[in-house]
């Protein structure tokens, strides 16, 4: 029997549907690849960022310690010079508590978020590891936040 004439009439739809689909499944993977690493950098970013922001808040508490400044006021002051005698007109943050247990979690906080410390690996173990060190950074610079006032 010889093939009808309108076969390719009748399944003109289909051809088409099946050329539609496959140019949508190709662009939707070079769309997908492209909008993943745009939110994998900013998301990256953002807990960078997050990461950053309590080390240098861990610094600044740090600097208020008074067990800090006693042990580097007596270092220093073996070492004045012509240029100290100047009088400086500096601006300084009030001293914090001397408590050893917010010293403690001070330097928890620090540990935690050091930047050297956290890995840029884009492998599941230590993404997860940045994950939790973070979390766990945020947990103390809470009790840190509360015990400062």
């Amino acid at each position: 029997m010889a093939s009808d004439p309108f076969d390719d009439v009748f399944t003109l739809e289909d051809g088409f549907y099946q050329q539609g689909y496959q140019q949508g499944l190709a662009d939707g993977e070079a769309a997908g690849r492209v909008e993943g690493r745009q939110f994998g950098m900013s998301t990256g970013f953002d807990k960078f960022l997050e990461s950053g922001r309590l080390a240098s808040r861990a610094v600044v508490w740090a600097n208020r310690l008074p067990s800090l400044h006693s042990t580097a006021a007596a270092a220093a002051a073996g070492t004045s010079t012509a240029a100290d005698t100047q009088p400086k007109h500096a601006c300084t943050l009030p001293k914090l508590p001397d408590n050893a247990r917010l010293g403690k979690n001070i330097k928890m906080v620090y540990a935690l978020v050091e930047p050297e410390t956290l890995s840029t690996a884009n492998a599941d173990d230590a993404v997860q590891d940045f994950d939790d060190r973070l979390k766990r950074a945020q947990g103390k610079a809470k009790v840190v936040e509360k015990m400062i006032g």
